[in-house]
């Protein structure tokens, strides 16, 4: 038996828990960069945005990796 869950149910409708990942990883990862911009790190990249990018890859892959542990 898998231990992974294949869907959450919200409110009746079901949903992909890699869709909930996307979405904390998004979430997260948007509170870092203005956190990175309250504090004036942000200009220290060449790209902002590509790096949003990749917190919000990081992020997704570190919830999914949670979530199939719970």
């Amino acid at each position: 038996m898998n231990p992974m869950p294949h869907e959450f149910a919200i409110g009746g409708v079901y949903m992909s828990p890699v869709l909930i990942a996307a979405l904390l990883g998004s979430i997260t990862a948007l509170i870092t960069a203005r956190l990175l911009n309250r504090y004036k790190l942000s200009r220290y990249f060449a790209w902002p945005h590509v790096v949003l990018l990749a917190l919000i890859i990081i992020y997704t892959i570190l919830f999914s990796a949670s979530l199939s542990r719970w």
